[in-house]
């Protein structure tokens, strides 16, 4: 297990770009080039830390490995919910030998939002955070009982930002978008009263929060003044809510019913500059592949949810092209904050780190097909646009995942 790549431009989170070459021993990147190591020439391709998907909702190998990602935090929100530790370890082990999987436990107890899980012998069984799943919590005190027992138990909450009152059974954001095609709609402030209460909640009992997607100006706003304060707070968003605005809705696409609702444009150039100031920590994909028969239906009666895994790398790479982020920022956002929030050593490129490498052509043209993506499902809002950047190959620890 003795590896160099060379003629690499090497892109790290922590030291940024560089030319020259990487080297493997043993599934582990050393500082200086091994004898007998097989060379591998990266023609001046980009080598760089493979990605952590944060927050998926499917174990989907074929995905991963089309988007780069050698490293997936699991969300609870499985059959069945990943509350106990014989559970949270069978979990773990499911993408073995192709994908790292990292769960993510549930809050409480069948996600129900009452009773507290274990969250000691679920970290003990591989749980690397716990999280409400797709839900909010919506008593405050138990809301509380949750962050103060993660804080006991050193674990990260991972929140979801829409307060379950005014959300409702909406499908969409209120403004001119949903009230043009009769939908049933949520004041985009149901997200800003949820991460308001739960800040207040996090400050109070210190414990660390993320919020899995942030995605108003008003919310952005919260988590930049908690921060400020020194709330251990973080926050994420995805592609689609960074470029795209409800009007991808207006013909009833049901591809774009996600969740949370696509935003007003304000509120998406507003989720732009907290991607270029800082506030925004994590960049995920969202992934949760939906079939034909959950997305086939009416607007207001289909599943939320995208497929998002095999896109995440071309479409941070056009944020990087289109000057929102530099490169090196963007393996930030998909490879060393995913893992650091779940207390993984790895993202970085430093000697002694995984060699979870993604060796990528960013220039690479193709186009998104979701009759053709790999994985589980296609069903993505981003269908038929051209893109650039692939990810040539992918290392999990030192070996190749064809």
């Amino acid at each position: 297990m003795r590896l160099s790549f060379t003629n690499a431009r090497i892109v790290c989170p922590l030291a940024g770009e560089r030319p020259g070459a990487l080297h493997v021993v043993d599934g582990r990147i050393v500082a200086q080039a091994p004898d007998g190591a097989e060379a591998i020439d990266c023609r001046g391709r980009i080598l760089a830390p493979a990605l952590t998907d944060l927050g998926v909702f499917a174990v989907d190998k074929a995905a991963c490995r089309a988007g780069g990602i050698a490293r997936v935090g699991l969300m609870p929100d499985q059959a069945p919910v990943l509350d106990g530790p014989g559970i949270v370890q069978r979990a773990a082990d499911m993408g073995k030998p192709e994908l790292w999987v990292h769960p993510i436990a549930a809050a409480t107890r069948g996600l129900a939002g009452t009773d507290l899980a274990e969250y000691a012998t679920n970290a003990g069984a591989g749980a690397r955070a716990v999280a409400t799943g797709r839900g909010w919590i919506a008593d405050s005190g138990v809301m509380r009982r949750v962050l103060a027992y993660a804080r006991d138990c050193r674990l990260t909450v991972i929140s979801h930002a829409e307060d379950g009152g005014l959300a409702g059974h909406a499908v969409a954001t209120e403004g001119e978008a949903a009230t043009r095609l009769g939908l049933p709609a949520a004041p985009a402030i149901a997200e800003a009263l949820a991460v308001a209460r739960d800040l207040i909640l996090a400050e109070e009992t210190g414990a660390a929060i993320h919020f899995r997607q942030v995605t108003t100006a008003a919310g952005f706003d919260l988590i930049r003044a908690a921060k400020a304060r020194g709330v251990s707070a973080t926050c994420g968003i995805t592609p689609a809510h960074l470029l795209l605005s409800d009007n991808a809705v207006s013909d009833f696409r049901t591809f774009a019913r996600l969740s949370p609702p696509l935003r007003d444009e304000a509120d998406r150039r507003a989720a732009l500059a907290a991607l270029a100031d800082g506030t925004i920590d994590i960049l995920c994909s969202g992934h949760d592949p939906r079939g034909p028969e959950e997305k086939r239906l009416p607007f207001a009666d289909a599943t939320p949810g995208m497929a998002g895994a095999a896109t995440l790398l071309a479409l941070g790479l056009g944020l990087v092209r289109d000057g929102h982020i530099a490169l090196p920022r963007l393996f930030d956002l998909v490879a060393r904050a995913p893992a650091t929030l779940l207390g993984i050593g790895a993202g970085t490129l430093e000697p002694g780190m995984p060699a979870d490498l993604a060796l990528i052509d960013e220039g690479a043209p193709w186009q998104i097909d979701a009759d053709a993506m790999p994985g589980k499902a296609g069903n993505t809002p981003f269908d038929r646009l051209p893109v650039q950047g692939r990810a040539l190959r992918l290392f999990k620890g030192g070996i190749e995942i064809r």
